[in-house]
């Protein structure tokens, strides 16, 4: 469900509703945007795994005798992936969003050194916004939510540190 448009100079790929559609059917940016329920429970998931792949490492790799030191280091590490992927997610998604909400458009149409810049027409401009708005502003604010719950898990997890 891509759209073409004729009266629009902007080469197919570059056009920021077409982005904004190849971003959501991507595997990663697609499960940020899924129902509460499965975004929370996949996020779990994922912790789980990365807690127990970075246990096992942790455990061949390394001669921590204590199991608080242990288990305090594997949190870090698994808190770690997850905070840089929430970073990936963002940094799309805003990079999206940046280019429907705004009234004009960059784009190349050869190669870097021919940049041109394209006014979006009322029509363009409207659909943008509202997608922008109604449909990536949801999401993108949810991605800032789960870093910031990321931030406090690092704040308790540099709290217990200092107790161990």
């Amino acid at each position: 469900m891509f759209s073409t448009k004729s009266d629009c100079p902007v080469p197919f790929d570059q056009q920021p509703l077409n982005e904004y559609l190849a971003l959501k059917e991507s595997f990663l940016f697609s499960w940020s945007m899924s129902p509460n329920k499965y975004f929370i429970v996949s996020l779990f998931y994922l912790f789980s795994f990365l807690f127990i792949v970075f246990s096992i490492f942790l455990f061949l790799f390394t001669n921590i005798s204590n199991l608080g030191q242990f288990f305090l280091l594997d949190l870090i590490f698994s808190n770690v992936v997850i905070f840089f992927l929430f970073i990936r997610l963002y940094l799309g998604w805003s990079y999206v969003v940046k280019r429907l909400m705004s009234a004009t458009v960059f784009y190349e149409e050869s190669g870097w050194y021919d940049g041109q810049v394209w006014i979006k027409t009322s029509d363009y401009l409207i659909q943008d916004r509202l997608i922008g708005i109604y449909q990536v502003m949801p999401f993108i604010i949810r991605i800032k939510y789960s870093c910031l719950s990321i931030c406090f898990n690092f704040m308790f997890i540099f709290l217990f540190t200092s107790i161990f």
